[in-house]
């Protein structure tokens, strides 16, 4: 049985600053609860990624492996958990411009856990720890220049 969670956020930067940050796993760590990022292939994790490139994030002594699948630039990022506790995982960022600045973020997920009758958990956990990340990502990107994230 699939679950879901949605968690949202909203940062003075615009789309384009908020989705630079999103795609550079380097960043991660600054902006959210991950300990550590890395791009499997030995990729510069400071880079832009692209669809099909494999994100390593290590938060405490859980590695999640995510796969970039769906790049709309300014708009929506999007991803799979590769292994671990999940059966199957797709993430999506929304980005949305708000009227008189700054972007709507929109964390989202559809999943079903490996481990039969922890769903209500995973949501639970998942929606917290994913609230976390968007704040992360809104302020983070609200503080960094445009030029420091052109793409």
């Amino acid at each position: 049985m699939p679950y879901t969670y949605t968690v949202t956020s909203r940062s003075p930067a615009h789309p384009e600053t908020v989705f630079a940050v999103l795609v550079r796993a380097g960043t991660w760590p600054s902006w959210s609860p991950i300990d550590d990022a890395a791009v499997e292939g030995g990729g510069d994790p400071l880079e832009p990624q692209q669809v099909g490139d494999t994100r390593i994030f290590r938060t405490g002594r859980t590695v999640a492996r995510e796969r970039v699948v769906e790049l709309v630039p300014g708009r929506r990022f999007g991803y799979v958990n590769d292994g671990g506790v999940f059966r199957s995982y797709r993430g999506t960022v929304e980005l949305t411009p708000v009227p008189h600045g700054g972007t709507d973020i929109t964390w989202s997920a559809v999943f079903e856990p490996g481990l039969p009758l922890s769903g209500p958990f995973w949501r639970w956990y998942l929606t917290r720890f994913m609230g976390r990340m968007a704040e992360g990502l809104a302020t983070y990107a609200g503080a960094v220049p445009d030029r420091d994230t052109a793409s």
